[in-house]
């Protein structure tokens, strides 16, 4: 009768034991803000990217695994025309490049990094998207075998069509 009644105690004893062995859990002192680029990189999950793009189109099948190595799931509408969509989407004329992605209610026009992407879902600002106009080398998909690279600037497209500056690259 002694042993039952002292076996869930020795399991309790046991459970505490292992738990004040384990290492600490990382806090955050009272008062510290987060800023929203770790908080986006602490989100677990993304939300989906529909990439329009021509089926033979190497270097847009090079940005989606770009996308995909940075935790998005991508689904693929390959069409042979996308300027329809491009017009749809509010892609202002002058600014296009070969591929248009949809993601939580915002385009993605060009090779724009993931990273700047992110960071568009976490400011959530009111804009239609983002593009990166034409295809610079060293943008992702576009990385040449030398690792050379050109400066570029990702836009942010307005409500009104208007862009301006989102990040440098």
């Amino acid at each position: 009768m002694l042993i039952r009644h002292a076996f869930p105690i020795l399991v309790l004893l046991g459970g505490t034991a292992l738990a004040a062995c384990a290492k600490p859990v990382a806090t955050v002192a009272e008062g510290t803000r987060i800023s929203p680029e770790v908080q986006a990189t602490a989100t677990p999950t993304l939300p989906v990217v529909l990439v329009h793009k021509s089926p033979t189109c190497g270097c847009c099948n090079q940005w989606v695994e770009h996308m995909r190595q940075a935790g998005f799931t991508v689904q693929v509408d390959n069409q042979n025309d996308v300027t329809p969509i491009k017009q749809r989407l509010g892609v202002p004329y002058g600014k296009g490049s070969c591929h248009t992605a949809e993601v939580a209610g915002y385009f993605i026009e060009g090779h724009v990094p993931a990273e700047d992407i992110k960071r568009l879902l976490v400011r959530k600002p009111d804009v239609k998207g983002l593009v990166l106009p034409g295809m610079p080398a060293g943008s992702p998909g576009m990385e040449l075998p030398d690792g050379r690279t050109e400066p570029y600037t990702v836009e942010q497209v307005a409500r009104d069509g208007s862009t301006q500056a989102f990040a440098q690259h």
